[in-house]
């Protein structure tokens, strides 16, 4: 059966609920105002399973299938999303509707868990790498639905019936429907490799899970690259929590005042299609010259750009052609900044050579502590930024970012690293 029939649904239903717990979660607490001190410290805590789902990614195949796993798992996010639509208008929805998107998290990091498993055992190495490009952009295309067209939609959906409640209650029942389409599509449309089998445990299986575990840490300098995963993005996890409430805090409260649905527009759908160029061309330089020449440019490019959002909060502009424009700079300069982090990541898994036995499980390691480097700064942007304001706030994210410049001069990167062999 031809990969172009569940390689872009499944990759996009793998982005679509980390959007939905990472974004729209923020969006839909403002709107129903919650305080930003909450929403950041509150979402930030949604990162939790996946910093942790290096723990029980071994368990995914003891206990099943990989494409089991995958049906299911969609299932669960789908029927999780009407429980949100259901919980939204009802009094306590802040308390319910985190519950949610607790187990909601939870299923979809063990859904990424599977979806990347499945992909390995379904397409031989040639194929995989051929449909890498695909993987990525369906991946990003669920970012764009989500952040652009779905905030959009609530924003709309909010002018015409005037209960923001009602309207994302509608959205999370729409998202709910398109997760149950996809459990049904891709129970037909999955193949059944061979190699799609559960593991029989061995006798000696979670010592050698441990194993896995140790050799990590006893990586050398293992704790300049725990310093790099940990602080790369220790600015940008304050700023992200904080961009949306920005944008539709009203002017005298120091935001740009921008309705639900144009945040859609300017953040969704222009910052992150500048964000996917920025990754492919930060991909392209790093594959003609290596990362060890490039890494100083790249984290120029990534942090540089903050002062964007400086500017945004001294002027407050009102036009949203200039802001979509501003949010673009800083998202582009995102992206194409974080191509080095994520090449980074490779070195570490794979090892300089590539050819470390573990590198899945390292990988999925190297992910969980990117992800707890987004959390734990994240937890206090809100409380921050309440003491601090808006303008003062993105002085101090452009401050924050020092930490990971002084990660960065403590690495040590092999001439060549990244660099693709014509």
């Amino acid at each position: 059966m031809t990969p172009w029939r569940w390689v872009p649904s499944l990759y996009f239903g793998e982005g679509l609920p980390y959007v939905v717990v990472m974004t729209l979660a923020v969006v839909l607490y403002k709107n129903l105002g919650v305080s930003n001190t909450e929403i950041a410290l509150l979402t930030s805590w949604l990162y939790l399973p996946w910093v942790i789902k290096p723990l029980w990614g071994p368990l995914v195949d003891l206990l099943g299938t990989q494409r089991r796993w995958i049906v299911a798992l969609q299932l669960t996010i789908g029927a999780a999303l009407a429980g949100v639509a259901l919980a939204v208008p009802a009094p306590g929805f802040l308390q319910s509707t985190l519950v949610i998107f607790w187990l909601m998290a939870f299923a979809s990091a063990t859904h990424d868990i599977a979806a990347d498993g499945y992909y390995l055992l379904a397409l031989p190495p040639g194929t995989q790498a051929a449909f890498v490009g695909v993987r990525s952009t369906c991946y990003r295309l669920a970012m764009i639905a989500g952040q652009g067209g779905l905030v959009y939609l609530a924003g709309r959906l909010q002018e015409s019936l005037g209960a923001p409640a009602l309207a994302w209650a509608w959205v999370f029942g729409l998202l709910a429907a398109v997760f149950i389409v996809l459990a049904a599509w891709h129970q037909w449309a999955l193949p059944r490799p061979a190699g799609d089998q559960a593991m029989p445990r061995g006798p000696h299986f979670w010592r050698d899970f441990a194993a896995v575990f140790a050799a990590f840490f006893r990586k050398p300098e293992i704790g300049r690259i725990l310093a790099f995963l940990l602080l790369y993005r220790f600015a940008e996890a304050q700023l992200l929590k904080l961009v949306t409430p920005f944008l539709l805090d009203p002017v005298s409260a120091g935001g740009l005042g921008l309705k639900t649905s144009e945040v859609g527009i300017a953040y969704g759908t222009v910052g992150v299609t500048a964000l996917t160029l920025g990754g492919l061309l930060g991909g392209w330089v790093i594959s003609k010259r290596g990362l060890k020449p490039l890494l100083w440019p790249l984290m120029l490019c990534m942090h540089i750009p903050n002062t964007v959002f400086v500017a945004l909060a001294l002027w407050q502009p009102s036009s949203l052609p200039l802001v979509s424009a501003a949010v673009a700079l800083e998202q582009f300069g995102y992206g194409f900044g974080f191509t080095a982090y994520m090449v980074y990541l490779l070195m570490v898994a794979g090892g300089v050579d590539g050819q470390n036995q573990h590198k899945t499980a390292h990988y999925a390691l190297c992910t969980g502590f990117m992800a707890l480097g987004m959390m734990l700064p994240g937890m206090a942007a809100g409380w921050l930024q309440s003491q601090l304001g808006y303008l003062n706030f993105f002085i101090w994210a452009c401050v924050a970012t020092l930490p990971s410049f002084a990660a960065a001069a403590l690495l040590r990167i092999p001439a060549g690293f990244g660099r693709q062999v014509d």
